[in-house]
């Protein structure tokens, strides 16, 4: 009780959820310097699954060491938990990253941040509308519309916004925000009889290993061109580990969209961290950020004043 009780204090969940959100943002941009330092082009698909396979491969490894050293134990799931694993797999890891890893080699990572930011809508409407876990209030609905007016303010010049919309790309982005949408759902309903860490680790390694047969048996390779891209593989891997498995144990106590909400910081710290490292824009004004910054903390505020 004093652990749940602790990991619903608003401060608490604000500051996990953004170390998340932080970790989430950066992804953006490196999975496409991946792709650089491994040799994947846009239309090597088999190449870009394989590529996403052993980085959650990897982080299924690590959670589970990691859990395992700290309940001093070696972390295994119950019989009864592998359907739930499986399920949690198939949305969370294979649909997900699958849609998200051949959507971001055909789009640029700021237009990529702003319709992964959609995922936020949509995990709050599956908690209340389909699975009723909890009630659409009209503040929930206005901090969303606030916090999404704040992704779409820093994302209003660039060039990383010119240019059409494709299925295999932005199309695709969407497809792996509503897989999200749903698999965040699934994380809270499981995680009242079910050890996140658990789940969050074995549904990453089968989901790994399931996407490398996939790219192998497609013909996929992958050709690290230094060792800087077994340090970037490793970091990815930890983007994983550390963001999901935390932010499963925050839904675990607290309702859907009292964490979901937080995830429009994720294109927020995307369209950043694009801008340092991938220079898709030649400038982004202070004020801009800014106004953006607040809008998103506002509506990330409206949605849990009441929670």
């Amino acid at each position: 009780m004093k652990d749940k009780n602790f990991l619903e204090r608003t401060f608490v969940v604000c500051l996990l959820a953004m170390l998340c959100c932080f970790l989430w943002g950066s992804a953006f941009p490196c999975i496409k310097i991946g792709y650089q330092m491994f040799q994947i082009s846009s239309d090597q698909t088999m190449s870009q699954i394989l590529f996403a396979g052993v980085r959650f491969t990897l982080a299924g490894i690590l959670v589970i060491l990691f859990g395992s050293i700290l309940s001093r134990k070696i972390l295994l799931p119950k019989r009864s938990s592998c359907k739930n694993i499986l399920i949690i797999c198939l949305f969370q890891t294979v649909i997900q990253y699958l849609f998200f890893y051949i959507g971001m080699a055909h789009t640029s990572g700021v237009k990529a941040s702003i319709v992964e930011a959609s995922n936020v809508f949509l995990a709050i409407l599956v908690a209340n509308l389909i699975f009723h876990q909890e009630k659409l209030t009209f503040s929930k609905m206005l901090g969303c519309v606030i916090g999404f007016a704040g992704v779409i303010l820093i994302n209003l010049t660039g060039s990383g916004l010119e240019g059409g919309m494709t299925m295999t790309g932005e199309g695709f982005i969407l497809l792996s925000a509503a897989a999200y949408a749903v698999s965040s759902v699934l994380i809270k309903r499981f995680s009242v009889y079910e050890n996140p860490v658990v789940i969050s680790g074995y549904q990453f390694m089968i989901g790994g290993l399931i996407m490398i047969v996939v790219g192998l048996a497609g013909g996929g390779s992958l050709h690290p061109t230094s060792p800087a891209s077994a340090l970037m593989m490793l970091y990815m891997a930890l983007i994983s580990a550390v963001a999901y498995t935390i932010w499963g144990i925050l839904l675990k106590y607290n309702p859907v969209s009292r964490v979901a909400v937080f995830g429009f910081m994720n294109p927020v710290f995307g369209v950043v961290l694009s801008a340092l490292l991938l220079k898709e824009y030649s400038q982004i004004p202070l004020f801009q950020c800014v106004a953006s910054l607040v809008l998103v903390c506002l509506g990330i505020y409206i949605v849990n004043r009441n929670n």
